[in-house]
């Protein structure tokens, strides 16, 4: 959480231009875009961001539609327990054009908020462009601007928006689903756990785990199970995500002392 932190600090600051706030401002009228909290009709959204080109096949697994749906509805579902939902709102970024009247098509009793020129600027012979720059910007504000986001976190674009959320909350670390990677930022140091209990593989794709061992982590699967390798045995595989705890680096931080010697001479 520190870390994430660092990350959003640096990132709040990149995106304070005053041509950049009137663009904002211009494009929440355009899509009619109300923030859930400060609407007292209690018209709710959540974000959903679709990714259906640049690295489906390589780096990322198609995920349909309807796998982000449900996500969606159990959020909720969840939140008509504390509040009366009038409508249903969903904010749908996407690089495909095509999915939004798809969206609407298949969950009618959904209303969708979509800027279909900010997906054709994403798509792959368009994005190196400065429209589609903007789009850019303006999908990861509207997707911050959350009280859930559902996406995958392999997508930076997805990532920043959930950086860039803590700034909006006292604590918005649990408001999302990754229907892939766990969070991360690109050049961090690895991804550490600790076994704290012990697992006899049960199939080749397990990995044991005696108590102590350090497992470096590659992701969650979600099904209960996660993928890593053993450091010390140097086998990667599969092993019970409840079997191990985060392992957490500490380095002793400097206190300049002296800083205190020239706030006191300067009050004098």
């Amino acid at each position: 959480m520190v870390t994430l932190r660092l990350v959003v600090s640096c990132l709040k600051y990149l995106v304070r231009p005053a041509w950049l706030e009137k663009e904002i401002q211009q494009t929440t009228a355009k899509l009619g875009f109300k923030h859930p909290i400060i609407v007292h009709t209690q018209l709710s959204h959540f974000r959903v961001h679709v990714r259906r080109t640049d690295k489906v096949g390589t780096e990322a697994a198609f995920h349909p539609i309807e796998e982000y749906m449900l996500h969606v509805e159990e959020q909720f579902q969840h939140l008509a327990r504390r509040v009366h939902v009038d409508k249903k709102r969903v904010y749908l970024a996407t690089d495909d054009p095509s999915l939004l009247q798809e969206a609407k098509t298949k969950y009618p009793d959904y209303e969708f908020i979509s800027d279909n020129s900010i997906s054709w600027s994403a798509g792959l012979h368009n994005r190196y462009t400065e429209n589609s720059l903007r789009g850019v910007i303006l999908d990861i504000h509207f997707l911050s601007q959350t009280d859930f986001l559902v996406c995958t976190f392999s997508s930076q674009v997805c990532r920043v928006a959930y950086e860039i959320m803590q700034t909006l909350h006292p604590d918005a670390s649990s408001f999302f689903y990754s229907l892939d990677d766990i969070y991360y930022f690109g050049g961090q140091n690895a991804h550490n756990q600790i076994a704290i209990y012990p697992h006899q593989p049960r199939n080749s794709e397990d990995i044991p785990l005696e108590p102590g061992d350090v497992i470096g982590v590659a992701g969650n699967h979600w099904d209960g199970y996660s993928k890593g390798i053993n450091r010390k045995l140097g086998r990667t595989g599969l092993y019970p995500s409840y079997k191990v705890k985060e392992k957490i680096e500490t380095v002793k931080y400097p206190t300049y002392p002296e800083a205190d010697k020239l706030l006191n001479s300067q009050k004098k």
